[in-house]
This record gives structure tokens, sequence and C-alpha cells, in this order.
């Protein structure tokens, strides 16, 4: 009886991983509905064995996509990718921090082995492969997740990592050219979020 429902286990996960698609990042508790406990547990301990899923963390996995186009292997998900698919998961916004949110604006090639994002959701560390992981920092400031333009979220968020004191001239003319791309009306809604400092740099844009 044991084996027939773990085959009905093995079943309903796999069926409804081809349904996600190749290049997702899935959660095993998401697949509480598909079988009991220990079943969910050796299914995916299965899928991770034979090399069908490839597990980036505690209960973590992601179900590879390959580039066939120029046959560079296996397309691994980044830092962000996966901080998004945790926050979609919860049913919260999240918020690059620090050295990475300079990261993602091109300022500076450093990306950090622990990688900081405020929330609105539950503090909590992820770790990820050889001493890298995800820090999720609380956050109750409605302003931090307020923001229509995500590249102002990051402007402001990585000025504020560079500081008032350390701002240089040239760094205040790249933030500057950063958000001449942003449309009048979300520019005009973000900047009132940013500190009083930030707002007379960027308004001369």
């Amino acid at each position: 009886m044991s084996q027939v429902v773990g085959q009905s286990t093995e079943k309903k996960i796999e069926r409804r991983l081809r349904g996600k698609g190749r290049g997702s990042i899935v959660f095993q508790q998401d697949y509480a509905d598909c079988g009991t406990p220990s079943a969910i547990n050796s299914t995916f301990f299965r899928l991770y064995t034979d090399g069908v899923l490839i597990r980036l963390a505690h209960g973590i996995y992601y179900y590879p996509k390959e580039d066939k186009e120029y046959g560079l292997g296996i397309v691994f998900p980044s830092v962000e990718d996966i901080a998004q698919a945790i926050a979609k998961r919860d049913k919260a916004k999240i918020v690059p921090t620090g050295a990475y949110a300079l990261n993602r604006l091109g300022l500076s090639t450093q990306i950090p082995m622990n990688v900081v994002f405020l929330t609105n959701g539950a503090p909590r560390r992820i770790k990820i492969g050889d001493g890298h992981g995800i820090l999720f920092k609380h956050s109750s400031s409605g302003k931090n997740f307020a923001y229509k333009s995500e590249l102002m979220m990051l402007v402001v968020t990585a000025m504020r990592t560079v500081s008032k004191e350390k701002m240089t001239e040239e760094g205040r003319n790249m933030f500057i050219e950063h958000v001449r791309t942003v449309s009048d009306g979300e520019f005009n809604h973000d900047i009132k979020l940013a500190p009083a400092w930030v707002r007379k740099i960027l308004i001369a844009r």
C-alpha cells in the first residue's frame, strides 16, 4: 500500500513540475498536498539524486533549464531570482540593500557573500551553497516598499549605502544619469519617499 501511495506522490509532483516548466524555482512545502510528508521527502530526494532537481537551499529546489543555443549548460538562477521567488511565495515585498544594490546598478563589481534585502515579511537567513546566503531583514517602514519605479528604489538605496558624507561628484552624476530614464510620473511620486539630501541631488536630473 505504501508503495502505491509513494508512486502516486511521485507522479503528482513530477506532473506539477512539468506544468511549471524548466527554469522554475520550487519549494518542497508547496507540494504538501501531494502525499504524506515521508513520501514527499522521498520523492524530492530521489529527484535531487537523479539530477532532475538541483537543491539550492533547504527545501528550495531548481528545475534546471539548459542553454541549448550556445551549449553553456545549465542556466542557474541568480540570487535575485531566488529572493524574488521566496518573496512571491510569502506574499512579501523586498528591497535590495548595501553592496548588492550598487552591483545591480553597475556601480560596483562586488557581489557580497551574503546579499541583504529589506522585507515587510518575516526576517530569515537562507544558506545557499558554500558560504553564500540571503538575509531578509524586516522593515516596518512603508516608504521602503512604496516606490513605483524599481530603478528609483535601487538608486535611493544605493545612495544611502554610499552615504551623504562619502558621495563624490562622479557618484552624484552617475546616480543622476540613472534616474533620467525614469518617467516623470514615477519620478515625481518616488522622489518624495527619498531622504532630503537624496532628493536635493536627484532633483537636478
